[in-house]
C-alpha cells in the first residue's frame, strides 16, 4: 500500500531534477501521474518531448501509470487543457505540483526586460494558471456535493524568502509564489483543498557549476529528500497542513515562519520626528534571515 494509492497527480516541470523525483516517487506510492514538461533549456529556450517521455517510461517500467504532457504552464489555454486532460485521462485529479521553472540570472542593473518578463511568466503565471483551473475543477465537485481532498504544492525558493544576489527576477517570482500559497490556502480550505509550498535545496541542472560539492553535500542535496516531503504533502495524511512554506533537503525539513509583526512605534505626521522612532524599533527588531541557517539538526 502506498501513501497515494488511487490518487492522480499532475506534476509540472517533471522531466528533470526535483520534478522527475516528485513524479517517480509519487508513482512508487501508488499515484497515477501526468508528467508535464515543455522540455526547454534551463533558460527557457526550445522544447523537447524526450525528458517527459523518459520519466513516463521509467514509471511504466516499474508497473506504474503515467502519461506525457508537454503543455506550456504559463499559457492560459494550454494550462486549462493540461488540467482537463488529466481528468479526462484518469477520471479525476487530486494533486497539482507546480514545479516548472527557468533561470535568467543577472545583477539587476544588467537585467533585460525579457529576462524579467519570461522568468515572472514561467514561475508566477505558470503557478497561477494551472492552480486556477484545478481549483475550479475541485470547486465544481464540492458544489455538486462530492467530498474533495485535494492538494496544491507550489515551489518557492530560498532566493526569494531570504534573498540571493543576482536573482532579483527569480526571487520576485518565487516570493510571489510564497504569498500566493498563503492566500490560496485560505481561499480553498472551505472546499477541501490544501495549498503548501516547498523551498527545495537539491542538486539539479539549475545548480550545476555553483560550487564543488563534498560527498556529504551531494548526498544531502539529492532530490529524493525533497520528493519524500512532497509525496507526504500529496497524501491524505497531510489534510491538516495548509498555508505553510517548507524548507527541504537532506539536512532536515523546516517550516519558514515568514513575515511577522515586529516592534511598533507611535506614528507621526511630522517627518522630522520620525527618524528617532524608526531607529528605536529597528534596535529591537530581528534582522532579516539570510540564505544559510546557523544550525541544521539531523532528524
Amino acid at each position: 500500500m502506498g501513501l497515494c494509492d488511487g490518487r492522480v497527480a499532475l506534476v509540472t516541470g517533471a522531466g528533470r531534477g526535483v520534478g522527475r523525483a516528485y513524479a517517480t516517487m509519487l508513482a512508487r506510492h501508488g499515484a497515477k501521474v501526468v508528467v508535464n514538461d515543455l522540455g526547454s533549456a534551463a533558460n527557457g529556450a526550445g522544447s523537447d518531448t524526450s525528458p517527459a517521455q523518459d520519466v513516463v517510461d521509467a514509471i511504466l517500467s516499474t508497473g506504474g501509470e503515467a502519461v506525457v504532457d508537454t503543455s506550456d504552464v504559463s499559457d492560459w489555454t494550454q494550462a486549462q487543457a493540461m488540467v482537463d486532460g488529466a481528468v479526462d485521462r484518469f477520471g479525476r485529479l487530486d494533486i497539482l505540483v507546480n514545479n516548472a521553472g527557468i533561470l535568467r540570472d543577472r545583477m539587476m542593473v544588467n537585467m533585460t526586460e525579457d529576462d524579467w518578463d519570461l522568468v515572472i511568466k514561467v514561475h508566477l503565471k505558470g503557478t497561477f494558471a494551472p492552480s486556477h483551473f484545478a481549483a475550479n475543477h475541485w470547486r465544481l465537485k464540492s458544489k455538486a456535493g462530492e467530498a474533495v481532498d485535494a492538494r496544491i504544492i507550489n515551489t518557492t525558493s530560498h532566493s526569494a524568502i531570504f534573498g540571493n544576489i543576482g536573482q532579483v527576477n527569480y526571487a520576485a517570482a518565487k516570493g510571489g509564489i510564497a504569498a500566493f500559497t498563503i492566500v490560496a490556502a485560505r481561499e480553498l480550505q472551505r472546499i477541501g483543498v490544501t495549498v503548501n509550498a516547498i523551498a527545495p535545496r537539491a542538486n539539479t541542472r539549475m545548480t550545476e557549476g555553483l560550487k564543488e560539492w563534498t560527498d556529504e553535500e551531494r548526498v544531502k542535496r539529492s532530490p529524493d529528500w525533497v520528493a519524500a516531503l512532497v509525496t507526504w504533502l500529496a497524501s491524505a495524511e497531510s489534510a491538516h497542513v495548509s498555508g505553510r512554506v517548507f524548507e527541504a533537503w537532506g539536512y532536515g525539513f523546516g517550516v519558514a515562519e515568514g513575515w511577522q509583526h515586529g516592534p511598533v512605534t507611535a506614528a507621526s505626521q511630522d517627518p522630522t520626528d520620525i527618524g528617532p522612532r524608526i531607529d528605536h524599533i529597528l534596535r529591537h527588531a530581528r534582522g532579516n534571515a539570510g540564505m544559510d541557517r546557523d544550525t541544521w539538526m539531523n532528524p
